[in-house]
């Protein structure tokens, strides 16, 4: 990732431009001739040389800091969305973003309501299930609860092995995969928080087929994928997963359409209906 020298200087320059000094709680003096503040206010803003910021609007200056961007971006008051764009031009990864936990907006809310032609879930990127429509109950209704403490799809996984029976055997050992690599892309995402330290330590200890797994430090997000699912009353059916991105950098949509020319098992998933649920074992709280 490269810095853009020019954007970053005219960025800069535009974001000092359209703030006057009472937006950033100084005085304004009688003689300012230029519009917005000067850049001597906005380095003694953002705790740096006025020099160094100078050469920042002149497109000559070093690579700045993450340290650095992020006073530019609290002494310009730029939103979240500016930040990202003010690290990007600079060549810098931006912070991450804001999460929602498991609080999930009323649109999103709305969205999975109307999404009632095919099954659909809210899951966090540590693979808690936050939510699902009753067409996801009726096709999930064996492996996927929203019960407290039976939620984490990856926990239960790797700890309940008749959750393995609703999946095709041949298919085992690449879902455990992709599951523990999609787990490592949101732990390292994340930074290593409280929440994804305590499970995966659990994961570690609870099974020695995810500390192998784990162990391989392979990385991939799950972006799309095809689930084959032994189900108790349809058999073996097959539903392609989409899995999109919400504002949010902690929770993910997912989408199961049917494979061109497969719906009659969803339509037979519309005869069963949200009330076809199987007891499973539920497992002890996972600590966050």
């Amino acid at each position: 990732m490269g810095m853009q020298r020019a954007d970053l200087a005219g960025f800069l320059r535009r974001s000092r431009e359209r703030l006057g000094p009472r937006d950033v709680g100084l005085v304004e003096g009688p003689r300012r001739r230029t519009p917005g503040l000067r850049r001597e206010e906005v380095a003694a803003l953002a705790g740096m040389s006025p020099d160094y910021y100078m050469r920042l609007e002149q497109a000559r200056s070093p690579q700045p800091s993450g340290q650095l961007l992020a006073a530019l971006a609290r002494a310009l008051r730029l939103t979240e969305d500016e930040r990202d764009h003010l690290y990007l031009l600079a060549g810098h990864r931006p912070p991450e973003g804001t999460r929602a936990g498991e609080h999930l907006r009323p649109g999103l809310l709305y969205l999975l309501d109307r999404l009632d032609g095919v099954p659909v879930q809210v899951l966090s990127d540590l693979g808690d299930l936050l939510a699902q429509n009753d067409l996801a109950l009726a096709l999930f209704g064996c492996v996927c609860s929203v019960a407290a403490g039976d939620r984490n799809v990856v926990l239960r996984w790797f700890t309940e092995p008749a959750v393995r029976d609703h999946f095709a055997a041949e298919e085992h050992e690449e879902h455990g995969r992709e599951l523990v690599a999609d787990l490592r892309a949101a732990v390292a995402h994340r930074g290593g928080d409280t929440a994804s330290r305590a499970l995966v330590a659990r994961l570690r200890t609870a099974s020695a087929e995810f500390t192998a797994l784990w162990d391989r430090h392979e990385v991939a997000v799950r972006r799309a994928h095809r689930y084959r699912l032994v189900h108790p009353e349809l058999g073996t059916i097959e539903f392609d997963c989409e899995v999109l991105a919400t504002p949010a950098t902690d929770q993910r949509l997912r989408i199961f359409t049917p494979p061109p020319g497969g719906t009659d098992a969803l339509d037979m998933l519309r005869v069963l209906g949200p009330q076809h649920r199987c007891v499973t074992t539920v497992p002890p709280s996972r600590s966050s």
